[in-house]
């Protein structure tokens, strides 16, 4: 096969952190052929500064569709502009693979996933986080049979979270009263994806959305509390609650991340996947194959309380033994587009996850709980 030729709409952090170190570390996959890149300072662009490669620079949306070299557009630009850029990159007839959320609405969505389906074409959205180190593990601890030590049983709650301190407004759109701005739709597309991943459409959605610090606008939140209920079901014995927090003052190292409670046992968890960082400061993309990349230090594994067959609690640690793999999202959406593969994030769950972040702040502006309308 030969490489996808890419463009990357954006190179600020998300395009030099999340994307281009994958696509130049995957040369037999994709061919990163361009940037959108405005005003470049340098000759190069922002690209070359960073990684010593040359690429094609576009300095209008316009002259990246008009290019027919170009394949793939991914685009890693502020929330507001995703539907715009997605919409115009598949009507230009190339695949998309956009990062979280999205774009704003859930309508939205489902009217691109409808393009992309009609013109053929992989509309993928960038989910990395289904391929956090610890999120691995988490899945690999559910899966165990019932007969396993290490089995939580039926899982009663699950809670998790992305925490942390910071008392500033730093200069950013992302406090800006745009379409898609905020945690629920930053943080909180990471951590509604997850749980739809593992358990599906809830049947309720109930939130707590504010901007705590008072700082800003007033209208983009800066923490939320999200409760999704689950009723008990064939699969599901009992009745599962879901907790998904981020509070912008919490003072906490290492944070905590997960609590999993089920009816013989308890998991928790504290910090979180490490590939972020690594990512940020790595001089060389190959470094994403070394053998320190996506590892996760001992001292921040989970533990799992049980009981004994005699009735009595015991802790054991659940060692994260898998490494972070964002990689793993390129692999799949190459092979999406060259032969036609399953996409591991199916756009549907995409358009889930936006209606629960829309759930959510209508249920925390009208003070109410608001059921989910099952799936068609």
């Amino acid at each position: 096969m030969s490489p996808i030729k890419t463009c990357v709409l954006g190179v600020g952090l998300s395009g030099l952190t999340f994307h281009v170190p994958f696509l130049l570390a995957l040369p037999e996959l994709f061919e990163l052929y361009a940037v959108l890149e405005r005003n470049p300072k340098s000759p190069g662009g922002k690209v070359k500064e960073r990684f010593g490669v040359d690429v094609k620079i576009h300095k209008s949306f316009e002259d990246v569709l008009k290019d027919e070299a170009i394949e793939l557009v991914i685009v890693g630009t502020p929330n507001a502009t995703h539907y715009g850029f997605v919409k115009g990159s598949l009507e230009a007839g190339k695949h998309v693979l956009v990062d979280k959320p999205a774009v704003p609405s859930s309508a939205e969505a489902s009217e691109l996933g409808a393009l992309a389906n009609s013109k053929g074409l992989v509309l993928y959205a960038y989910q990395n986080r289904r391929w956090d180190s610890d999120f691995l593990a988490l899945r690999r601890l559910l899966s165990e049979p019932r007969s396993s030590p290490a089995s939580l049983g039926d899982i009663v709650e699950f809670e998790s979270h992305f925490d942390r301190y910071r008392n500033d407004l730093k200069n950013s759109w992302k406090k800006e009263d745009q379409p898609g701005a905020g945690q629920v739709y930053d943080l909180g597309a990471h951590l509604i994806d997850q749980v739809v991943v593992l358990f599906g459409r809830p049947a309720s959605v109930t939130g707590f959305i504010a901007n705590v610090r008072g700082l800003g606008n007033q209208n983009v939140d800066d923490s939320f509390t999200i409760i999704l209920q689950y009723p008990a079901n064939k699969s599901q014995k009992l009745s599962l609650t879901v907790i998904l927090r981020a509070h912008i003052l919490s003072v906490r190292s290492p944070q905590l991340r997960y609590i999993v409670r089920g009816s013989k046992g308890t998991f928790v968890k504290y910090g979180l996947d490490v590939q972020e960082d690594q990512l940020k400061i790595m001089p060389d993309p190959k470094g994403i194959f070394t053998q320190s990349f996506g590892r996760e230090p001992d001292e921040i594994s989970g533990t799992i309380d049980t009981i004994d067959s005699n009735g009595i609690v015991k802790q054991q640690p659940w060692p994260t033994l898998e490494k972070g793999a964002y990689v793993e999202l390129f692999r799949n959406l190459a092979a999406a587009i060259r032969t036609g593969a399953e996409t591991a994030v199916n756009w549907e769950e995409v358009i889930a996850q936006l209606e629960i972040i829309e759930l959510a702040h209508a249920s925390s502006k009208e003070g109410r709980t608001i059921n989910l309308t099952p799936s068609a």
